[in-house]
């Protein structure tokens, strides 16, 4: 019954911006830290951003640092990850990533395409 389910991928044109939404259901959300990863054709998976339980502390993958926020909002059970500036090279599936140690859960992706 646990999951994660991202939104708000599509096309977007380079220098454009997006916000992908993950909504979880079915476990504590405030319990697990957030994660963003990303896989392109071809490319292993790459982790770009994270956000923790508590205190909403931050990382990013160098390749994206700047340009990205991860957010979180416990109460509505959401994690975002507002991309700005976006580059061909952001074009890739975007997973969104629940973990807390104990268990972890993996959404089914979002296209993200950036291209004129």
């Amino acid at each position: 019954q646990a999951q994660v389910v991202e939104s708000g991928g599509g096309l977007v044109q380079p220098g454009g911006s997006l916000r992908l939404s993950c909504e979880g259901s079915g476990f504590t959300f405030s319990r697990y830290q957030m994660e963003w990863f990303r896989q392109a054709p071809g490319k292993t998976r790459e982790r770009v951003a994270s956000i923790t339980k508590s205190y909403d502390i931050t990382t990013y993958a160098d390749s994206v640092k700047g340009r990205f926020t991860i957010s979180r909002d416990n109460n509505m059970r959401k994690v975002y990850l507002q991309m700005n500036d976006l580059k061909a090279e952001d074009t890739a599936t975007y997973y969104c990533f629940a973990v807390n140690g104990v268990s972890h859960y993996w959404g089914q992706g979002t296209q993200v395409t950036v291209s004129s």
